[in-house]
């Protein structure tokens, strides 16, 4: 269950990925808030959220980096444009957001056979992480929004955001994999 270590001759790798996970994320955050303009349902909820899908995605890649790198980038969101600028609430809100799926990875891992190099993670296995990060991700971060008083803190916005994790996640997976197999087979045409 060990992420990636952090060791003096790792730190360009760390550095690495922390950014690509902030960027990454930030990027999509702002493509999907553009795109589901017309379908969210409150400040912070949306019914299809992208964003989660790359979350999930990037901490099987980065691990405990990937997490540092939306937890970052999800603060700064959330502070500089989301929600008010309170500085508790949108530091809970970045720590559930990168910690969320990492927690999520941790669970599966533990009760699934999931191998460190991702190689026998199969659809059943990706599903099943999907729907313990979405429940993950849409309680703690409805709690937290009951703790600091926030409008979207209810068993609505709960429902909302879940499906809306489990939907982006589902969709994200799906644009991955057309990708993927789109370059398998341009690179079988090619050969």
């Amino acid at each position: 269950m060990e992420d990636v270590k952090i060791s003096s001759n790792r730190p360009s790798f760390f550095l690495v990925g922390m950014l690509v996970s902030a960027l990454l994320y930030s990027t999509l955050f702002f493509l999907n808030d553009w795109v589901t303009e017309t379908i969210k349902y409150d400040l912070g909820v949306s019914w299809i959220y992208l964003p989660a899908g790359l979350r999930l995605f990037l901490i099987l890649i980065f691990g405990l980096t990937g997490a540092i790198g939306i937890a970052v980038a999800s603060f700064a969101i959330s502070y500089y444009g989301v929600f008010p600028p309170d500085l508790i609430t949108c530091i809970g809100i970045g720590l559930i957001s990168g910690f969320a799926p990492l927690l999520a990875k941790w669970v599966v891992v533990a009760n699934v056979n999931i191998s460190n190099d991702l190689s026998n993670l199969s659809l059943q296995k990706i599903l099943f992480c999907v729907v313990i990060y979405a429940f993950m991700s849409a309680g703690l971060h409805q709690w937290w929004f009951v703790l600091r008083d926030l409008e979207s803190g209810s068993l609505n916005h709960f429902m909302v955001m879940l499906v809306g994790d489990i939907a982006g996640s589902i969709l994200l997976i799906a644009l991955i994999k057309y990708g993927i197999d789109l370059l398998k087979r341009d690179k079988l045409r090619q050969n």
